[in-house]
Formats: C-alpha cells, structure tokens, sequence
C-alpha cells in the first residue's frame, strides 16, 4: 500500500478519490495526464486496496477505499497531505459540471413530479414520520430505488454507512452530487430484482443492512412482492424494512401518463408480501393530503422487523 500510494500521482489521484467518486476522464481532465498512466496508476492503487471501482453502465466511477486498512492508511495520508491547490481547483469545476447535467435532468422532469407531489402529503410530513419511526443510529442502510438521493441526504447522518441503488443513470448524477457531502454514502447502479449484495448473516459485512428502503418505489413495478422478498434477504437479523407508497386510489391518469404500474396498495396485500419474506409488521403510519377529495393521493408507511434469530 505504501508504495502505490508513494508515487506522486498516484498520491494526488488517492487523495482526489477521498474526496468524491470520479471517472477516468474525469480524473485526466484533473491531473492532465494521458488515459493509459491514469488507467494504469489507478489499477495499481485497486491492487493494493486503496481504492473501488464500481461499474455503471458504460461508466466505470472510482473512489477511495472506505473500509479495511486501505481506508485506514488512505484516511492518515490525506490527515498529513492535503489536495493540491490546483487539483482541488479542478475537481470543483469538474463537480460544477457534472452538478449542472443533473439540474437540467431534474428541471426537464421537475413539471411532472411536481404535479404528482402536488396530489399527496406535503413531503416534509412522510419525512418527519420516517425520522420518528427510524433509530438515530444506523449501522448499515440502503435505499433501493434511490432516485434522486433525497432519502440517503436525510437519513445518511445517522448512518455508518450508507448505499443507494438504482437502475437509471441520471436519476444517480442527481443522487452522487447530493451524497458526496457525506463520506459514509455512495450510490451504485443496480437491479432492484437482483441486488449486488450477499445474503445477510453470510459473513459479508457490507450485505447486512440494518435499515433497508423501499421509498415510492413498489408502484413502478410489476412485482413488487418479488422485490420486499429481495430486500428482506439482505436485511441484518433485527432489520428493519421501510416501505412508503400510495394507499388504493383510482387515478387512472398515473397509469397512463407517468407509468405507474400499480395505483397503490392496500394493508393485507403488504401484510403478506412481508410474511412471505420472513418479516413481521410491527407498525404503520397513514399521512393524508393536505385537502380531501377524490383527485389526492394517501401516502402509507409499512414498517417490518426481521427476528433477530432468522437469517434469509
């Protein structure tokens, strides 16, 4: 590990990469030296455990390893070698552009979703529900379906570390510039279906999530048991599991216009998802629309335990 971290670009590249995930050419464009060295010089810092690569789409992002003595001996460079000047420069402009491709996303889009949340309970009531029902502490959590990162912004402070997933490659620019405040976070593209996790209890510290959400996610998919049951499997014996959706409704329009797959649920369907899965409900919160009527939308919260002697 010393002598990966030893050579001067390597030492810039490591203390860059604790800073945020970047890309290749987002890393050239940065240190300003040629695809092959920086490719080459950051196989060398993987080999030696100073570093993650995680591949997303055609993307491959890099960080600083967070975990294990590569996370130990990263975190004591950067406490006696701060980034350059002109690297730190550089990575804030790089950051400044890579922020500006996930506003125009967000404002395309922000018409329609704010349309929908105009339908349902103002978002700061399902916040607060969710902090009140959530512990302060966290060990593991993970947010699947992560969309934007709202949910990995709000609760990434209680978290010893903090994982988002999602299948959409700009939905995760908007979350990865959010996240990036806080160390402990990092988001992955994955399949809610099939998540990149070992079973809980395996022995893989990083597959035992202690708080796992399902945050307005169910309603897109076609079977969203399928997905509580691949949740529960990475959940930690003593796990908990969120779920906040729509209650029943008949807005149709939802179906057609914004690609709902489902228009809500009701209690026992939940209920059953969660038995079959091996969780027990222990608790649910009902946060009505600000203004009654048939067009308003019931968001529901559905919390599960897994016992803390059961292993998927």
């Amino acid at each position: 590990m010393l002598r990966a971290a030893g050579d001067p670009t390597r030492l810039r590249l490591l203390l860059l990469l604790r800073k945020a995930e970047l890309t290749v050419s987002e890393l050239i464009e940065i240190v300003g030296q040629s695809q092959p060295r920086v490719s080459r010089h950051l196989k060398l810092l993987g080999e030696a455990g100073l570093l993650e690569r995680f591949k997303e789409g055609s993307w491959v992002f890099y960080r600083a390893a967070y975990r294990g003595q590569g996370a130990v001996l990263g975190r004591t460079v950067a406490e006696l070698s701060g980034v350059h000047a002109a690297d730190l420069a550089r990575l804030q402009h790089v950051r400044a552009q890579r922020a500006a491709r996930a506003a125009a996303y967000f404002s395309a889009n922000a018409a329609e979703w704010a349309r929908i949340r105009a339908l349902h309970a103002p978002e700061k009531d399902v916040e607060a529900a969710i902090l009140t029902r959530l512990p302060p502490k966290i060990g593991g959590l993970l947010d699947i379906g992560t969309g934007t990162g709202r949910m990995l912004e709000l609760l990434a402070p209680r978290a010893a570390r903090a994982t988002g997933i999602d299948v959409s490659p700009d939905m995760l620019a908007i979350a990865r510039d959010k996240s990036e405040k806080f160390p402990q976070a990092q988001v992955r593209l994955g399949d809610l279906y099939r998540l990149p996790f070992a079973n809980a209890g395996t022995g893989d510290n990083e597959a035992d999530f202690d708080v796992v959400l399902l945050h307005q996610v169910l309603h897109y998919l076609d079977d969203p048991a399928a997905a509580v049951a691949e949740a529960a499997r990475v959940m930690a014996p003593g796990g908990k599991l969120l779920i906040a959706d729509f209650a029943s409704h008949g807005l149709e329009f939802l179906r057609d216009e914004y690609a709902h797959r489902r228009l809500g649920f009701a209690d026992r369907e939940v209920e059953g998802w969660l038995a079959a899965s091996g969780l027990t409900l222990s608790a649910t919160d009902t946060i009505a629309p600000d203004q009654s009527g048939d067009d308003k939308l019931t968001v529901k919260m559905w919390f599960a335990t897994r016992n803390k002697n059961e292993v998927p």
